[in-house]
């Protein structure tokens, strides 16, 4: 990939796949009449989050906030969209009869979906962090005094429960779809940055696994979190969960550094296998897609491409997309 090509990011919803461009964000879904529908949503960064987004450290955790408030727009629309199609018609009118009653609040309603994303950010990743301290220590808090070891035993606990928690998911048929629309997002943005044509047989060539995927990132809070947490001693398991949620940003922090530096590297033969980790999970939050998601992975991103191309055409320049993440609201 060159240097000036666009480091584009995006994350799959339900029956599509979001992309985000340089001034705007694309979702297109598909829909059950088999027609491809988007929202298209201008990007409006404030001065204050492009300035954190230049701290290293800082910018990682301010990236992924702000990419799950505005994903969880994109998620909700495909939501909607999904439920649309599966209502019945007497239920469906009365949806919109009510849609039309609560237009008035779309502002507050934008704003809540905003904070819900955030949130459920911050919940998933407190909780995800918490319940296995709380696991080793009732497991083996008289085994052994090494706080070292217990770090290690809290992120096997981790990924153990990661694993599971995504497999059992995984076997439901609306994530299963979903995990292919991931892999479609991924292959459709491998053969953008390859150079290739975006043709559904040019994309399918492509592997649906992809270094700056948020699975990967996923995986290094896991590893990078026993290391940073190993750092600092421990004596009680008050101080332990303390320490936890102190340490939390900065295992957030160093993880996105780490995930761009291992981008980064990925064409150096040996420094290349520090991504794969991250490319072994993608093995579980990825599906092979079938060639109509592809299609619709495809017609996201030229569609994001195009409007991009439309703004600057009237003037509006800005520096290119790069350092985004694949799945930016699942770090």
């Amino acid at each position: 990939m060159s240097q000036e090509t666009p480091s584009y990011g995006g994350q799959a919803v339900i029956e599509g796949v979001m992309f985000g461009g340089k001034h705007v964000n694309v979702t297109a879904v598909r829909r059950k009449n088999q027609e491809i529908t988007f929202l298209e949503v201008p990007r409006s960064e404030k001065n204050w989050v492009m300035k954190l987004r230049k701290i290293p450290l800082l910018r990682g955790l301010v990236s992924i906030i702000d990419a799950s408030a505005k994903g969880s727009k994109h998620l909700n629309y495909s939501a909607e969209a999904y439920a649309e199609d599966e209502s019945e018609p007497e239920e469906l009118a009365k949806q919109k009869k009510q849609k039309g009653k609560e237009e008035g609040w779309s502002l507050g309603m934008i704003l809540g979906v905003a904070v819900m994303g955030i949130l459920s950010f911050i919940f998933g990743k407190v909780i995800f962090t918490l319940v296995p301290v709380f696991v080793e220590d009732f497991l083996f808090r008289n085994a052994f005094d090494n706080y070292i070891l217990h770090n290690l035993i809290e992120g096997a606990i981790k990924l153990v429960l990661l694993l599971v928690y995504l497999w059992a998911i995984s076997q439901t048929p609306v994530v299963k779809r979903l995990f292919q629309y991931h892999g479609a997002e991924h292959k459709v943005i491998s053969a953008f940055e390859a150079g290739d044509e975006l043709t559904v047989e040019n994309v399918q060539k492509h592997s649906r696994l992809h270094y700056r995927c948020g699975s990967s990132f996923m995986m290094l809070t896991i590893v990078l979190g026993v290391i940073i947490y190993s750092l600092v001693p421990w004596d009680t398991l008050v101080q332990r969960i303390v320490q936890r949620l102190i340490l939390l940003p900065v295992v957030i922090g160093v993880s996105f550094e780490v995930l761009k530096g291992t981008n980064a590297v990925r064409e150096l033969p040996v420094l290349r296998y520090l991504g794969y980790p991250g490319l072994w999970l993608q093995l579980l939050t990825t599906k092979e897609p079938k060639d109509d998601q592809v299609e619709v992975s495809i017609a996201s991103f030229n569609r994001m491409r195009e409007l991009d191309a439309a703004i600057e055409a009237k003037g509006y320049q800005q520096s290119s997309v790069t350092g985004g993440i694949l799945d930016p609201a699942k770090g």
